[in-house]
């Protein structure tokens, strides 16, 4: 089914619907008294096979559904065009963000292993580009807040 292009990429398995359903599988496998090829097997009825099958993926492919619409139902939004837009650095100080609603220059310093000086240089430039803003201008005790375009990312 995969070669043919019946698959979701990944988001089912056909192996859970046969380990909750042992019983079943072993029975479907089930398609004459011979193991032999030559002996009947090539002309076995494997209809309960395909029906034990067609269930499971049937199965599988409602599973991935009801999991959509609970994400979808959870408020669960896409905002993969904002995360587009963050350098590896910024998706990385985001997560500052989830702990703080401010974070310094010394938080960047510790988080990426670098200077003060590039800390700050680093903060003008998300300043400019709207990752961060100032929310206080003091010299020395500079604080940062998330940009109103990244606040979503945060949700």
């Amino acid at each position: 089914m995969h070669l043919g292009g019946y698959d979701l990429k990944g988001l089912y398995s056909l192996e859970e619907y046969y380990a909750r359903n042992l019983a079943a599988y072993y029975e479907a496998l089930t398609i004459g008294p011979s193991h032999n090829y030559y002996e009947g097997r090539a002309k076995a009825d494997i209809t309960k096979w395909v029906e034990y099958f067609c269930d499971g993926v049937a199965d599988s492919f409602e599973s991935v559904r009801r999991r959509a619409q609970e994400a979808a139902g959870d408020g669960a939004r896409d905002h993969s065009n904002a995360l587009r837009r963050l350098d590896p650095r910024q998706r990385k100080a985001l997560e500052l963000f989830r702990d703080s609603d401010v974070i310094t220059s010394r938080h960047l310093e510790t988080l990426f292993g670098i200077s003060q000086r590039a800390s700050r240089n680093l903060l003008s430039a998300w300043v400019q580009d709207g990752f961060v803003v100032v929310t206080d201008s003091a010299k020395k005790t500079r604080k940062y807040g998330l940009g109103a375009g990244f606040i979503i990312l945060l949700q």
